[in-house]
């Protein structure tokens, strides 16, 4: 009964520390936003507003 409680304990550990990993990991990813110039979905929104 105690193997199993302190395997359980190690997995529960492990898990929550590769969570925790990755979502750190995640939050310094730096996201990078097209330009408006380069935008072609700009431009038709545009002539549809025009029309």
């Amino acid at each position: 009964m105690f193997t199993i409680l302190v395997i359980s304990l190690i997995i529960i550990i492990v898990v929550l520390v590769l969570a925790v990993a990755t979502t750190s990991k995640a939050y310094q990813y730096k996201h990078t936003v097209d330009p408006i110039d380069n935008n072609p979905h700009l431009s038709e929104t545009e002539q549809k507003e025009k029309e």
